[in-house]
């Protein structure tokens, strides 16, 4: 028996998925969620096998929280189901990804279930580049059972040491198993590199010192500490922020 999580913003949608799943069987409705967030929160505690996510919600939409439930230690398989028009469709199915179209069939959401695979990153990473959505709101970092939502404009900056990155924020700092090249690649002009192991988010940037010894470092609002900036790399954010 399948167990299955249920999320879209909209009741009805909700509704009329949860008599489908009534009608189908073999299946066991473990949980319900209006939004990304809450439906991070039950999947982490809840482990479904399947995820029905909506792609079109407010705050992450559907595309971002499937990214974010990637990161658990047990990922659900995730279909979508979208009012997307027929070219964001092609995406979808160019990708091999399960997506079932509004309004949901009985027939269409039994065989989907019956081929739920999970996604795995790449695939995200492409669907998320493909439907518009590439850069995300939050950045999920998974603690023991337990998954937080880091918001981006909330992040001082990345820093990497081998395996993993610590992401530091205003509230404290989290690791994530995710390389400095691809958040920086997906998070653009927001983020700035000072050095090979260093992103910082260019909105907390309060300051540049020159040292004695010539070597520069930045001063990030929200932070006591000091990061230092590379010689390769000290003349482009001198340029940039046109110290």
């Amino acid at each position: 028996m399948l167990r299955v999580q249920i999320v879209d913003d909209e009741p009805p949608a909700r509704e009329r998925l949860r008599q489908l799943l009534e009608e189908i069987g073999s299946v066991q409705i473990i949980a319900e969620a209006a939004t990304g967030p809450e439906a991070l929160e039950q999947a982490a505690r809840l482990v479904p096998d399947v995820v029905l996510l909506d792609v079109r919600m407010p705050g992450p939409d559907g595309i971002e929280t499937a990214r974010h439930l990637s990161v658990l230690e047990e990922p659900p398989a995730v279909i979508f189901t979208t009012a997307y028009d027929q070219y964001a469709i092609n995406a979808f199915e160019t990708r091999a990804v399960g997506y079932l179209l509004k309004p949901v069939r009985r027939d269409k959401l039994a065989a989907a279930l019956a081929q739920a695979d999970r996604l795995t990153r790449p695939q995200l990473l492409r669907l998320a580049a493909a439907a518009g959505t590439s850069r995300r709101t939050h950045i999920a970092a998974r603690r023991r059972e337990q998954v937080r939502l880091i918001p981006v404009a909330e992040i001082l900056y990345f820093q990497s040491d081998q395996k993993y990155t610590t992401v530091r924020h205003l509230h404290g700092e989290d690791l994530i198993e995710e390389s400095l090249r691809a958040l920086e690649e997906e998070l653009g002009e927001r983020f700035v590199r000072i050095h090979r192991n260093t992103l910082i988010n260019a909105d907390h940037l309060q300051g540049i010192e020159r040292g004695g010894d010539g070597r520069y470092s930045v001063l990030l609002r929200g932070s006591a500490l000091t990061l230092p900036v590379s010689r390769r790399l000290a003349g482009e954010l001198l340029e940039r922020f046109r110290i």
